[in-house]
């Protein structure tokens, strides 16, 4: 079977879709269409079901694609390492949410750059859960960290820890709200202070009010900025409340620049997997990051 073949085929598995998989290729979509077609015939089978967006996998191309794929992985990782001694050091790939990322594991996986041949090079992109998924599946990332548990089999992930959100704002905020009128009334005391958030649909806080006051939040966002420790700096400067993950806070409530406005019994938590394609933990790299990420979790929840 040409290896070509089962390349874009594996390709298009995971792009979902001819086009997007012509376009990481670097193929015509005609090209990509044609070998497709080729590997049925070769196969006598249907690999996949042409949908009016994409197309799905038949069973007998998932199983293809789970045999196939880590083993195309190693033979990728072999060309592009080579096999000369400066070519040791590999480069990890890595994706996920910018502040975790740059808070977490970023710092936790610098211990293993280096050339020692034990060590690798890394790379960081930062994007949505969607996006880094999308771009682990399609090969452009080696590792990524998501706040959502992928579908299926092309992707294995594990649970990595649980992050606490907070409800915060500056001290002058948190000295207008009396605390016997938030008891009995509960969240209404707060609707007449700002909302500083990351997106206009109000994702923490609106997760926050549905999972401690079964409630709707009413305010809408008078600070909206896509950066969670550019929401914790607003919020700080007195801009308003926010819902925020206590690891990203913590130095600013020992300091004072922001207050804990409500401390429910159990707090929400969001949970953080580490995701990598099926077999890809083969690679001793890959392997080692991930392992080493695992244990410095233990000390993040």
């Amino acid at each position: 079977m040409d290896l070509a073949l089962l390349r874009t085929f594996v390709t298009v598995h995971r792009a979902g879709s001819f086009t997007r998989a012509a376009a990481l290729l670097g193929l015509s979509q005609p090209a990509v269409t044609s070998q497709i077609r080729t590997l049925e015939r070769q196969l006598g089978r249907p690999l996949f079901l042409r949908q009016p967006r994409g197309v799905t996998p038949t069973t007998i191309g998932d199983e293809l694609a789970h045999k196939a794929a880590p083993h195309l992985d190693a033979l990728v990782e072999i060309a592009e390492s080579g096999l000369e001694e400066d070519s040791s050091l590999r480069t990890l790939h890595l994706a996920g949410p910018p502040e975790f990322t740059a808070e977490r594991a970023l710092p936790a996986l610098t211990e293993l750059t280096g050339g020692d041949g034990q060590g690798f090079a890394l790379r960081a992109s930062f994007g949505t859960a969607e996006e880094v998924l999308e771009g682990l599946a399609a090969g452009h990332h080696d590792l990524a960290i998501s706040t959502v548990r992928p579908r299926g089999a092309l992707l294995s992930a594990t649970a990595l820890c649980d992050e606490e959100h907070v409800l915060v704002a500056a001290p002058r905020w948190a000295e207008r709200i009396d605390s016997g009128t938030f008891r009995r009334t509960g969240p209404s005391v707060l609707e007449h202070i700002p909302v500083v958030e990351v997106h206009e649909s109000l994702p923490f806080v609106a997760r926050y009010w549905a999972s401690v006051f079964d409630y709707r939040p009413v305010a809408p966002g008078t600070v909206v900025v896509p950066d969670l420790r550019a929401v914790l700096a607003c919020a700080a400067a007195g801009a308003g409340l926010a819902v925020l993950p206590r690891y990203l806070c913590t130095g600013a409530l020992e300091r004072g620049d922001v207050v804990a406005l409500h401390e429910p019994t159990v707090p929400p938590l969001r949970t953080y997997f580490l995701v990598v394609r099926t077999g890809t933990l083969a690679m001793p790299h890959i392997a080692r990051a991930h392992e080493w990420l695992e244990r410095a979790a233990t000390g993040w929840c």
